[in-house]
């Protein structure tokens, strides 16, 4: 039997309690019982689907981890972006480089009242992480606090042992305010976007058997037309192991076109022109003729394209989405306010030389300078 005193009350427990001046490094989840209330318990590493890790992920966890051990106060991490795409991977190497140098990782995956005052009295480094942050701490609207709200003051003390924030994000607009755009409570925002390129064939060549790496390219293709996570490269590499050709493989699997992409579409012509549309959403799987607006390069209505879109080609050797010139219409004039009448915006004689389209980049959240 072993007595714990704390002010003027004794509990009594068993004889394998221990006492600890520090929490020891490892994995730990913060649970709730409305008769003890708060407390820690002993977890296994939170799973992730993937081992390897693909792109820059290595060198951002050790910026962290450097910039933990400059900062004089706590540092806040925000991990935005779709599912699949690498959060949970980043998260966990995170968390593995934070044991390494003695620091435990607090896993909070719910929302209690009271939460932020327990996480403060843990007086020691560490790091803590909010997984799908803006679900678990979703404003209920119900006319009570925002349960983001209550941790504001936690996020920006300077209480005795620093803290590593880590919040993985699926949708920035489940954000309070004053967590985005406030680099003295979130110092870093990384933003995870869709695998690209390089990155989509070294996936693939890591997964698929080399017997079937002839169907890597129509895979490569098709990821020129619509956004692939990591999470659908897994299932698509599962069915090629198994014999399968891409074309019943996508047909058979659960990933369904739901919605339009964006994409950028560029005509360049023989004079250097360029006209373009950055944000033009469409279905590249559709069977419809499109009417897209061209701006030129100071961002002025410059014209329209029109193409059917059957006439798209997927250039075998660069993996470009192409249209041949000659089979589309261009209207390249534009209405000339001061001379009240339309004028041509590409001169006579200057041929269209090419027409190159790209899925657009993801909302820019980064300045560009």
């Amino acid at each position: 039997m072993k007595i714990i005193n704390t002010g003027n009350q004794y509990r009594v427990y068993g004889d394998d309690l221990r006492t600890y001046a520090q929490l020891p490094a490892g994995y730990y989840k913060v649970i709730f019982q409305e008769m003890s209330g708060f407390s820690l318990a002993g977890t296994a590493p939170f799973p992730v689907a993937e081992n390897k890790v693909y792109g820059t992920l290595s060198k951002k966890v050790t910026k962290v981890m450097d910039s933990l051990d400059a900062f004089p106060r706590h540092l806040g991490v925000i991990l935005s972006g779709p599912k699949g795409i690498g959060k949970s991977l980043f998260s966990r190497m995170l968390a593995e480089e934070s044991i390494r140098s003695g620091m435990p990782v607090i896993v909070v995956d719910q929302y209690i009242p009271g939460i932020g005052n327990f996480l403060e009295s843990i007086r020691q480094t560490c790091m803590i992480l909010f997984d799908e942050f803006d679900k678990t701490f979703a404003d209920l609207d119900n006319g009570k606090e925002d349960p983001q709200t209550t941790l504001l003051s936690m996020f920006d003390g300077t209480s005795s042992g620093k803290k590593l924030f880590v919040i993985t994000c699926n949708n920035l607009r489940g954000l309070n305010d004053f967590l985005l755009n406030r680099p003295g409570r979130f110092h870093y925002h990384f933003r995870f976007g869709y695998p690209q390129g390089n990155e989509i064939r070294k996936y693939l060549e890591d997964k698929v058997d080399k017997a079937y790496h002839g169907q890597i390219i129509e895979v490569e293709k098709f990821a020129r037309k619509v956004h692939l996570n990591y999470d659908c490269l897994r299932a698509i590499a599962f069915e090629l192991n198994t014999g399968s050709s891409f074309a019943a493989a996508i047909d058979d699997l659960n990933i369904v076109n739901v919605e339009e992409e964006y994409y950028s579409i560029v005509l360049h012509y023989s004079d250097g022109t360029i006209l373009y549309n950055a944000n033009y959403r469409m279905d590249m799987f559709g069977s419809t003729i499109e009417r897209v607006n061209l701006y030129d390069a100071g961002g002025d209505y410059a014209g329209r394209l029109t193409f059917h879109m059957s006439d798209l080609k997927v250039n075998p050797s660069s993996l470009a989405v192409t249209l041949p010139p000659e089979k589309v219409t261009v209207d390249t004039k534009r209405y000339d306010d001061d001379k009240e009448e339309y004028v041509k915006t590409i001169p006579d004689g200057v041929e269209l030389t090419s027409i190159t389209i790209e899925m657009a980049a993801q909302q820019r959240l980064k300045y560009a300078v």
